[in-house]
């Protein structure tokens, strides 16, 4: 009998896929987005020193599972990487479609001035 596979694992599997061909550098680190039921979270990563070097997720704040949330992170996290000097940035969905809360965080850190 055939074992149905969780969403967990799929995405899991199509993020390895991703990021096999992803590399954040430190001239243009990657933009890596991580959401859960309640929360939404995103990192700028330089893997090749293996550095977190801007952050900001919605954990410790009422209503963190919704779009509008998504964009006040992404707002945050690119504000937090131009006071770094960073401009430039690979997008990383993490196996999620782009669409809803990815969505949202991409666009917000684009307007707030990110390119990717």
């Amino acid at each position: 009998m055939v074992t149905k596979q969780s969403k967990n694992e799929i995405r899991g599997r199509i993020h390895e896929r991703i990021r096999r061909r992803l590399r954040g550098t430190s001239e243009r680190p990657r933009l890596a987005i991580f959401r859960s039921l309640a929360h939404t979270y995103a990192q700028v990563i330089d893997d090749s020193k293996g550095v977190t070097v801007a952050a900001a997720s919605t954990a410790g704040t009422k209503g963190g599972g919704n779009v509008a949330a998504a964009k006040r992170i992404g707002e945050e996290v690119a504000r937090k990487a131009m006071e770094k000097g960073i401009k430039r940035v690979v997008f990383d969905r993490g196996g999620y479609l782009y669409h809803g809360r990815v969505k949202a965080l991409a666009d917000a850190a684009r307007e707030a001035g990110l390119e990717f």
